[in-house]
């Protein structure tokens, strides 16, 4: 029962076959559009090495696409992975990765790294992955361990934490009256546009181990999605899996959040999408999540920069008018 088998193996291979290719898709698509009006013949002939009469165009391609779409990619996959680990763990198909606070923690952070002038990198990056992961183990303490409904007493534990976070965001916002309001409510909706490579580097590096450890754990996630009950009568040791999961995933989703701003929905739609596809089966779901979640944010990304006339949308905007309406239809269609 532990080991793979071959249906499995072909299912997998499958979606890796459609996913894979559509995630690589996506970003060439995100390389050869963007705001600045180039023709995307001409980009492609630079993409693929051969000369053009643009010397700037190469310049866009690598250092300001190139990082941009690498970086929407992985913040999709990894709030894609982390809606479809608390959904999981939490039992709740409204459970997504800002669910337990996360976001509001990183966002208290950032605002504090944004008025005290911090870079955007690694300043207020910092200061947001150590406020996401201060309010984690906070919530964490929070919760009682000798309680039958331990994963409502999560949930709430979050919710109220949240609630605490989202006041001194606006106490914070209210106090501010210099430039650095616009810094800071642009990155409360999300904004891909600051990507270096090093940065994109450091978090493939961060997130990766993550995203290995969270499939290796994916038969585990299934005991847990019929219940504790049933997990524990199959000999899983629902709390020690259950904790481990939940610092993994809270750790990559701060790493991701404290670089892209808070960015809504991904999370919560996409699993949906995905599970209505596949079926339930985890070892499955966990690859299609990252594939599929990190081409939705490109394709995301690609009409914040495309739609507006001048400048560009931040893309927890796009995020948000696409998703309501989709996650909307998803209820009705799975009768949730």
């Amino acid at each position: 029962m532990n080991q793979p088998t071959p249906r499995l193996i072909q299912r997998l291979l499958r979606v890796l076959l459609v996913l894979g290719p559509f995630l690589l898709g996506s970003l060439v698509v995100g390389l050869l559009w963007g705001s600045s009006p180039t023709d995307w013949r001409l980009c492609l002939r630079a993409l693929v090495g051969l000369h053009t009469a643009d010397d700037v165009l190469p310049a866009i391609l690598w250092q300001i696409r190139f990082p941009r779409v690498m970086l929407a990619a992985l913040v999709g996959a990894t709030l894609s992975l982390g809606g479809l680990v608390f959904q999981a763990l939490l039992h709740n198909p409204l459970a997504e990765p800002y669910i337990l606070g996360i976001s509001g923690g990183a966002a208290v952070g950032a605002i504090i790294g944004i008025l005290l002038s911090l870079a955007p990198f690694p300043g207020v990056a910092a200061l947001a992955f150590l406020g996401s992961m201060g309010v984690m183990l906070v919530v964490i303490f929070l919760t009682p361990r000798e309680t039958g409904d331990n994963k409502n007493a999560l949930l709430l534990s979050g919710v109220m934490v949240n609630a605490l976070c989202t006041a001194l965001i606006l106490f914070f916002v209210t106090m501010t009256q210099d430039a650095r309001l616009h810094n800071i409510l642009y990155w409360l909706m999300g904004d891909l546009s600051v990507a270096l490579p090093g940065q994109i580097f450091f978090l493939g590096f961060l997130l990766l181990p993550c995203f290995i450890l969270i499939f290796l754990l994916a038969r585990p996630l299934n005991l847990l999605y019929l219940g504790e009950e049933q997990a524990g009568y199959l000999g899983l040791n629902v709390a020690g899996v259950t904790y481990v999961l939940l610092g993994v995933t809270s750790f990559m989703l701060s790493a991701a959040v404290c670089q892209s701003g808070l960015v809504g929905f991904v999370g919560l739609v996409v699993p949906h999408l995905l599970r209505l596809w596949l079926g339930p089966e985890h070892r499955i779901l966990v690859p299609a999540c990252i594939l599929g979640g990190g081409a939705y944010l490109v394709w995301c990304d690609l009409l914040a920069r495309v739609l507006p006339s001048q400048g560009e949308l931040p893309v927890g905007v796009v995020t948000a008018i696409l998703g309501a309406p989709l996650f909307i239809v998803l209820l009705q269609r799975s009768r949730l």
